[in-house]
């Protein structure tokens, strides 16, 4: 091609004039409208789909398959109805399609929408609070939280391997997850939960504030809220305060006195549990939680499910000395007493104070020594065997893991313990005790 070729003025291209998109006639507009509707909430339904194990990672942290297969059936419980309402208004989308759909078939839309959203709420809503839950385990939390879950599980195990007859297992076991605030807190396996729009819960959930994470000597706590849940597991919810009253009135305690202990019998269980599981480890995270100024400690409330703190350390340390541990519940029960003097300057009533020394080794009696036949005729203390020498391991493994050392063969449960044992004799700095801490328990 020539250099003049090159230099050549280029042809210019026919302009193009545009045109304006006339607006569509409102028939138009009505039918795309209708036919999105049903287009959304397909896609709708559709988003809200089962969970898989993998994409909450690979590490052992990631939630069991159990978790999310007992989610996913309660998910595809929810799409059940969801699906009908979509298809109800892919129905109703069809019939107003045509060039002029009448009013009753655009109200057919509008209300099949309405319904179809409200399940897309219900729905998501159950959806959101499992991915939240579940998406913790790829934080950098995620270890920790399953070291939880394998106290829990050994908790667990501990005492169904322990009860005197066969029992339905229960599965899935306990799942631990963080959230901010003061106080740890747990939701049973099978009650409704307002979060899940009072859908069932399908397994028991274990709250843990980040200020327990950080120090796990304080994780008594664990051991406390797995035990709310082991009186359900054992059919006790109903046992328990039934055996308190009828124990104290045996005893000719007054009546309202009675009454107010059995009002307590949750709480009150969850202790004495937590105290046979985790020993005289337990009864210290108890006192660094009830531990308060004496208008709180003192404080009674005539409706609460909370025994009076007072009187709440005092429980555990009489069931220590029954366990075999006179002194260090002599120990506790003195400390106690050096914090809170006297407690004639609280709320409690006077007929509850003056019977409190004979009411609570009545009450320790009734919880822990009676035997019930859905434990298999068994009491609560022959189940769950925490001795001396479980003491002992206790705290040979609190020197191990203050040397950054493998604590050995005991249970999960016994390395809150030693960690509390490290910490108290200063065995090594809190940061070191809590990172072996997590450290041990995470490569189990």
């Amino acid at each position: 091609m020539s250099a003049g070729a090159d230099l050549a003025p280029a042809r210019p291209r026919p302009r193009v004039r545009a045109r304006a998109v006339q607006a569509p006639p409102s028939a138009r507009v009505v039918s795309a409208f209708a036919s999105g509707q049903a287009v959304n909430v397909r896609r709708h339904l559709d988003a809200l789909r089962d969970f898989s194990r993998d994409e909450f990672g690979d590490s052992i942290a990631r939630p069991s398959e159990g978790h999310v297969q007992a989610v996913n059936a309660l998910l595809a419980k929810l799409r059940r109805p969801l699906s009908k309402a979509v298809g109800q208004v892919e129905m109703a989308s069809r019939a107003a399609q045509g060039a002029q759909p009448t009013h009753a078939q655009l109200t057919a839309v509008l209300e099949a929408k309405s319904r179809a959203h409200d399940w897309v709420r219900a729905t998501e809503r159950v959806w959101d609070f499992y991915f939240d839950l579940f998406g913790q385990r790829q934080s950098a939390y995620g270890d920790w939280l399953f070291a939880c879950d394998r106290i829990a599980l050994d908790c667990y195990q501990h005492v169904f391997m322990h009860l005197g007859s066969s029992r339905s297992i229960p599965s899935p076991a306990p799942f631990a997850y963080m959230r901010t605030g003061f106080s740890p807190a747990t939701f049973r396996r099978n009650i409704p939960l307002r979060r899940l729009g009072r859908q069932l819960n399908p397994f028991p959930l274990v709250q843990l504030p980040y200020h327990r994470l950080v120090n796990p000597w304080t994780m008594g706590a664990i051991l406390h809220e797995v035990s709310h849940n082991l009186q359900n597991e054992l059919a006790l919810e109903r046992k328990v305060p039934d055996t308190i009253v009828r124990r104290l009135r045996t005893a000719d305690v007054p009546p309202q006195v009675a009454t107010v202990w059995g009002r307590w019998n949750r709480e009150i269980f969850a202790d004495m549990v937590g105290c046979l599981l985790g020993g005289e480890a337990f009864v210290a995270s108890l006192m660094d939680v009830l531990g308060r100024a004496p208008d709180q400690a003192l404080r009674y409330s005539e409706r609460g499910v909370h025994p009076t703190p007072y009187l709440r350390t005092l429980l555990s340390a009489e069931l220590l000395r029954r366990m075999g541990f006179p002194e260090a519940g002599a120990r506790y029960s003195r400390a106690w007493r050096q914090l809170y003097p006297s407690a004639s300057g609280g709320s409690i009533p006077p007929p509850l104070l003056r019977s409190a020394g004979t009411c609570i080794p009545l009450v320790v009696e009734a919880v822990c020594f009676t035997r019930f036949a859905s434990l298999g005729g068994r009491s609560l203390r022959e189940v769950i065997t925490f001795e001396p020498r479980h003491q002992s391991m206790i705290e040979e493994a609190a020197v191990r893991i203050s040397a950054g050392n493998d604590p050995g063969v005991v249970p999960e449960r016994f390395l809150i313990g030693a960690a509390r044992v490290a910490v108290d004799r200063r065995l090594a700095s809190p940061e070191a005790v809590m990172r072996s801490f997590y450290r041990e328990l995470a490569r189990r």
